[in-house]
């Protein structure tokens, strides 16, 4: 098997499942108990919040677990403009977001906020002017991904930060950093950082979020008071240690992993152009930690005359797991609004795979997927001239 749809979910780690079972099966306490077994069930969760704060490099603010990056995003972005609605109504995104934030944005919309989408360009590089001129001193939000969960282009947080600063924006800059997290430096301009478990190695439904010093966002679950109190309920501790875990290893390993990757990535391009003609790299082709280039573990392709979710299911029957666009969104009616987004026509959008890669593939494995990739986009051009 050649699993290359990591953008989707990752292979845990071996460690990671083990840690996991170890709370599961023996430290099972609730670590609101006072008890020893619950004392160290406490003691678990204040190892990975020291884990996970290390991998994302902050240390001038606090972490809250959540069941994952959807929750994060939704805790990040109703908390800010709950805490600041009576100083501006303005929210500032752009049209590419995760489901997550722009499903967010249309229920605010829907109460009274005004919502500003800025648009991207064919590499799915945001619009900088547009985005200053969206931003101005009424703006409460402005919420960017660092990373494109379907393209791969990094965005330039850090630029956000100077504009909200020289327009007096009062509000609060959040990334979904969900795809940068163990891969990229995540920016140290944000005020609220979203992470998840399952796109490092880590469990699935479990994730976190950064708040900085001096944000005070409103609890977004009440209850017993869990989480400083911003997220109330019992804390899933065998999650929350496998997230910990998962992030330590992904820091140890991240410069080795990036570099392995960007080396996959640049042989598929190579590998596609020799062998195929009417191809398009909707991705940014060289890879790198600044604004406007590609993060090494995505990569975003158009083969013109072909329809991606046959390429998929055919490849798959050869062992090899790609996918058409997000996962999140792939229950959704409707092509990628990402690609829309960037300009792309729905015949060619229709024709789009996105590989991603992850810890566990290998430079070796990048020939079969050449060959196999070729060999049905070929396949499925013939059949489709005869139709």
């Amino acid at each position: 098997m050649i699993y290359i749809d990591n953008s989707a979910t990752t292979k845990q780690y071996d460690q990671v499942t083990d840690l996991m079972i170890k709370y599961m099966k023996e430290d099972f306490g609730n670590p609101s108990s006072l008890y020893q077994l619950g004392v160290d069930s406490e003691k678990a969760i204040k190892k990975a919040r020291k884990q996970v704060l290390d991998a994302i490099g902050r240390t001038d603010g606090e972490l809250v677990f959540t069941s994952g990056g959807t929750e994060a995003d939704n805790m990040a972005i109703f908390g800010a403009v709950r805490s600041l609605k009576r100083v501006g109504n303005r929210i500032v995104t752009s049209k590419v977001e995760h489901p997550a934030v722009l499903e967010c944005c249309k229920r605010l919309e829907g109460d009274g906020f005004e919502v500003i989408y800025v648009d991207v360009d064919d590499k799915c590089r945001i619009d900088e002017k547009q985005l200053e001129n969206a931003i101005n001193d009424r703006t409460v939000l402005v919420t960017l991904m660092h990373v494109n969960n379907e393209t791969g282009t990094v965005m330039p947080i850090g630029k956000v930060k100077q504009i909200m600063k020289q327009k007096k924006a009062p509000g609060l800059l959040h990334s979904d950093c969900v795809q940068s997290f163990g891969k990229l430096r995540l920016a140290e301009e944000a005020d609220l950082i979203s992470v998840s478990g399952h796109k490092i190695h880590g469990p699935k439904g479990v994730g976190a979020l950064f708040i900085r010093k001096g944000v005070n966002l409103p609890p977004y679950i009440v209850g017993g008071g869990q989480e400083s109190g911003r997220r109330s309920g019992t804390e899933n501790v065998a999650a929350i240690s496998g997230l910990g875990l998962a992030a330590e290893m992904s820091l140890k390993t991240r410069t080795e992993d990036m570099k392995r990757m960007n080396e996959i990535r640049q042989r598929l391009i190579e590998g596609f152009r020799e062998n195929l003609k009417d191809i398009v790299i909707n991705s940014p082709e060289e890879c790198g930690e600044e604004p406007g280039l590609g993060c090494a573990a995505v990569l975003n392709v158009t083969f013109k005359g072909t329809r991606g979710e046959v390429l998929l299911h055919t490849l798959e029957q050869d062992g090899i797991y790609v996918s058409t666009g997000s996962a999140c969104s792939s229950n959704k009616k409707g092509q990628s609004h990402v690609l829309e987004a960037m300009g792309l026509g729905s015949k060619d959008i229709e024709g789009t795979l996105r590989f991603s890669f992850g810890r566990f593939n290998e430079p070796e494995e990048t020939e079969e997927v050449i060959n196999k990739v070729t060999a049905a986009v070929n396949r499925f051009r013939k059949l489709g001239s005869f139709r």
